[in-house]
């Protein structure tokens, strides 16, 4: 029997595994390549600002993303907590995605303009201030931090280096844009720009 032959050479049972599970993968994927909603952005859909770029690092280093997820699933209890569903076209500009699958936090994916800015300065500060139940740590230094944009253009040159639609004005404009905000508002520019796309465009 054919199979046997399989399954007594572990060796050839693991090739043929990868080759299988690599058709399976490619049947799924390549489409995807090629669907207008999933590579072309959202109505409205405007890469990050400087200083919100700035704040994206800023939340990445400090492990935001590992509490927060960005990714609402279409489901109801999802959806009538955070708001619509998340879109393929609202992630096309994001260099690497944010989605996660963790949430010890609740999902940011519709924070944007959901709070004022001090009330997420106060957050930031002191989470249990606002919410006395969080467990988030408080990230005082970040109102202490200030940018200097030295690096912001060259951040920008990269994201447009791989379709991030970032103009000439715009990176000659991002460090003067950066210079003398906190690490703190950068941050803050972030959450507000989350989910505000699709909010417009409906």
């Amino acid at each position: 029997m054919e199979h046997q032959v399989i399954e007594k050479r572990i060796g050839l049972m693991g090739l043929l595994i990868i080759v299988v599970i690599s058709f399976g993968g490619i049947a799924e994927i390549i489409p995807l390549f090629f669907q207008s909603e999933v590579i072309e952005p959202v109505a409205g859909l405007k890469p990050p600002a400087a200083l919100a770029l700035e704040g994206r690092d800023v939340y990445i280093r400090e492990g935001c993303h590992v509490c927060h997820t960005q990714m609402v699933r279409p489901l109801r209890a999802e959806t009538e907590r955070y708001g619509h569903y998340s879109v393929a076209g609202e992630s096309v500009y994001e260099h690497p995605f944010l989605w996660g699958s963790k949430r010890t936090g609740p999902d940011l994916a519709r924070v944007g303009g959901r709070y004022s800015n001090e009330w997420h300065r106060l957050h930031l500060l002191n989470p249990r201030d606002l919410v006395p139940e969080s467990n988030m740590p408080a990230f005082p230094w970040l109102a202490e931090a200030q940018l200097d944009g030295s690096q912001t253009a060259a951040k920008m040159r990269a994201l447009r280096s791989v379709g991030v639609p970032y103009g000439d004005d715009e990176i000659g404009e991002a460090a003067e844009a950066v210079k003398g905000h906190t690490e703190m508002e950068a941050l803050i520019a972030y959450l507000q720009s989350l989910g505000t796309a699709l909010k417009s465009a409906r």
